[in-house]
């Protein structure tokens, strides 16, 4: 392993940040961007003193490259990952994982063929509080959970399904799915790694305020393994944004979230332990760069592996196909 992690990012929608990223953090190094988009392209190759590349297959070619961000479409994340895998790269994908589960599979059996790190990059997962509310949850601050229910009411105008490179990808069914997949997926996420996994989905869907094939919002009833109910409300047309909130109930009280934020935290006797109280690991990494780094030179475990990244898919394409079906069904 080199001194530095060579780093190289693909696609420059959100890439763009992640790049900067790169040449932010002790241990690595921003290589090359790459990029459908030759003007952005430049730019970014300008800015962080990098290559621009156009061609994805050059960029793999490279023997500098020691990892590969996926920032692309998110129909291609696995595609570009398992080709950066089989190109002997370490690889982590941005959200989601893929929006197809024989895809995020093939990736999986790819990393492991190879012997490659394989993970996936939700910032909620870098945030110390959250890993805190983990804790709480799970060592029973507000007692079993019986109820989580999780509302995301943002607002996209038209022209974000219209925009992007290649144009349109948000709006197509071949590269999107949806609120659900697209923007819900943070806290889908969150909920599987607060509460554990589910066990049924009764969903429904719709395309209420966008011209797009995909959905613009969506409703599922949710069971955990646990047995905690639990409700699902995402869309892209409440304008003008009214953010996330997930709300749990347990024997003994409730926790409420929003926006990063905690807004409640009760028990029904006395005061439930702070949540400050909870330990969080003092090498958190605050970014998928310093996760990346920190896997790969100090054998920690990845913030998201791929395995996890995989269980927020197998739950959207549930909401997905129970909407599809009109029935119950158990995430793949």
């Amino acid at each position: 392993m080199p001194d530095e992690l060579r780093f190289a990012i693909v696609g420059t929608g959100m890439g763009y940040g992640r790049a900067r990223c790169v040449t932010e953090t002790p241990g690595a190094r921003l290589v090359a961007v790459c990029s459908l988009d030759e003007e952005r392209g430049n730019k970014a190759a300008q800015e962080f003193g990098c290559e621009f590349i156009l061609e994805y297959e050059q960029l793999l070619a490279r023997d500098d490259v020691d990892v590969v961000g996926v920032m692309t479409p998110s129909g291609l994340h696995c595609e570009h990952a398992i080709q950066a895998l089989r190109a002997c790269k370490h690889v982590y994908t941005t959200k989601p994982m893929d929006i197809r589960l024989e895809r995020c599979d093939e990736a999986i059996r790819t990393a492991q063929e190879t012997g490659r790190l394989l993970c996936v990059d939700f910032d909620s997962r870098y945030v110390p509080d959250n890993h805190r509310i983990r804790q709480a949850i799970r060592s029973g601050a507000i007692g079993s959970v019986l109820n989580a229910d999780l509302r995301m009411k943002w607002y996209r105008k038209q022209s974000y399904y219209d925009g992007g490179v290649p144009a349109g990808w948000r709006s197509r069914l071949e590269t999107e799915r949806g609120s659900a997949a697209n923007q819900a997926v943070h806290y889908l996420d969150l909920l599987l790694w607060w509460l554990g996994p589910v066990r049924s989905v009764q969903a429904r869907i719709g395309t209420l305020g966008h011209a797009i094939e995909t959905e613009d919002a969506a409703q599922a009833l949710i069971t955990f393994e646990s047995g905690a109910w639990g409700i699902i409300q995402t869309t892209t047309c409440s304008y003008p944004g009214l953010g996330t909130a997930i709300e749990l109930t347990g024997r003994k009280g409730t926790l409420t979230w929003k926006d990063n934020e905690v807004l409640c935290y009760n028990v029904e006797d006395g005061d439930p332990p702070p949540l400050a109280g909870y330990p969080v690991d003092p090498d958190l990494p605050q970014n998928i760069i310093e996760d990346v780094v920190g896997v790969l030179t100090k054998g920690r475990k990845p913030m998201c592996p791929p395995e996890e990244g995989r269980a927020s898919v197998a739950l959207f394409d549930a909401i997905y196909r129970s909407a599809r079906t009109g029935e119950a069904v158990t995430p793949g």
